[in-house]
């Protein structure tokens, strides 16, 4: 019987612990992949995006076990949000203007043949609506900052400001990309109080910061 990896715990870019910011080189990451736009409370885009993603994500599983002797778990949801204006996140909340990409990572064994293949069979059956909008995609990300956030999601406001305006600026950072959280509790089941998700922040080295270091080799 093949062992089941849990990339959860194998990879450090899924670790996090409540209360600390810490920074991670992420590698390069393969994902399922769909993208939407709106308030994820209220849109029927977010669910069917959700519908659309997990059909997918078992079928790579149990081919990957069936054909190649690898097992894994399961990722959990991920998403990217972002917006003209990134003070919807930190101070007015306005979910309405965010747009987003749902997530699930899958190892890097599976290739674009079994993604296609995956796809057919997901829609086989009961079709989701969104399936046709699935892709196959890597996601480079390099430097991040992230933290664990044990909470409601309209309780990470606190904690994104002290992310984005005091740990990157301290530490002679800049945002370099786009917002990104990974779901560790099932959001249909989790009270708000106990959803446990990793907030996490791409960032690149500041542009004084980069000037002084240069400034620096030179002497």
């Amino acid at each position: 019987m093949p062992t089941k990896t849990d990339f959860k715990q194998s990879l450090d870019a899924y670790q996090a612990k409540r209360g600390r910011f810490r920074i991670v080189d992420v590698p390069d990451t393969q994902y399922l992949m769909i993208n939407g736009h709106g308030d994820p409370n209220t849109s029927p885009a977010f669910a069917e995006a959700v519908g659309a993603l997990y059909p997918v994500a078992y079928k790579l599983k149990f081919a990957s076990k069936r054909d190649l002797g690898r097992d894994y778990v399961v990722m959990p949801l991920e998403g990217l949000w972002w917006a003209g204006d990134m003070d919807s996140f930190t101070t007015s909340r306005d979910k309405s203007r965010w747009d987003w990409t749902l997530m699930i990572m899958v190892p890097d064994w599976i290739d674009r043949r079994m993604f296609a293949a995956a796809v057919e069979q997901a829609g086989a059956g009961n079709h989701p609506a969104r399936l046709g909008d699935v892709r196959l995609e890597s996601l480079s990300e390099g430097r991040c900052v992230q933290t664990l956030h044990v909470g409601s999601f309209d309780d990470e406001a606190d904690v994104l400001a002290r992310m984005h305006h005091e740990f990157i600026p301290d530490n002679g950072l800049r945002m370099a990309g786009t917002h990104h959280e990974i779901y560790l509790s099932d959001l249909r089941k989790a009270a708000p109080e106990k959803l446990r998700t990793i907030l996490r922040q791409p960032v690149d080295t500041a542009l004084g910061t980069e000037r002084r270091t240069g400034q620096n080799r030179r002497r």
